[in-house]
């Protein structure tokens, strides 16, 4: 595995419907998503699976018991038709300093944001991280987090996948590589007919290809 594999913090799996979702990846994957919390005021709620102690599948989909967001939802979720593997987070402290040096190169990763929400359990999970509704590369380029003082999602989630590789597809390679290494990124781009992000993960049933 790569070194920006090792930082990895998570895939992000998004779904116009959560249940649904959760059911379907069981059967798929043999392990059941656990439910993760809300996003207050993003009209979101999400499920996790543990791919490692510090690195984790999110399943995101629309939360309707929630009043209207007066902001968009996180990655567009209102125009979701079907589920998909839209994005990548990976781990940075230097969050400030990392944002400046991809503007430097003409990669411009959004501002620099807080978010937070509570785990079933009642604990309050904190996190900075450069704007996730600013898609890079079609969502090839990851967005950056820091969870600070918080515990690690990954830590409550349910185990038993590995990722076993994750690579990109976009009509555009070249730029797109151009615009993961100036954040410091190296991922696999292949030239294909649309974007798309696909992890190969290790199950109990074998070799799962998410997309």
């Amino acid at each position: 595995m790569n070194e920006s594999l090792r930082r990895m913090d998570h895939l992000v799996y998004a779904t116009p419907n959560l249940e649904h979702s959760i059911a379907d990846l069981e059967g798929r994957l043999g392990v059941r998503p656990v439910i993760g919390g809300q996003h207050p005021g993003r009209g979101t709620r999400n499920a996790l699976l543990a791919l490692s102690d510090s690195s984790y599948l999110e399943l995101i989909g629309p939360d309707t018991t929630q009043p209207a967001a007066d902001r968009p939802p996180w990655f567009a979720m209102d125009h979701l038709r079907e589920p998909r593997l839209l994005t990548w987070a990976v781990k940075e402290r230097a969050l400030d300093e990392l944002k400046s040096k991809a503007e430097a190169h003409g990669v411009h990763l959004g501002p620099v944001e807080a978010g937070h929400r509570q785990r079933a359990d009642g604990t309050d999970l904190r996190w900075r991280f450069t704007d996730p509704t600013t898609v890079v590369a079609d969502g090839l380029v990851p967005f950056f987090i820091d969870w600070g003082d918080s515990p690690h999602p990954a830590a409550s989630a349910p185990p038993g996948l590995v990722l076993d590789s994750l690579r990109a597809e976009h009509p555009q390679p070249t730029a797109v590589r151009h615009a993961l290494s100036a954040v410091g990124i190296d991922l696999l781009v292949e030239r294909g007919s649309r974007p798309v992000l696909i992890a190969s993960l290790r199950t109990q049933r074998g070799i799962v290809e998410l997309r």
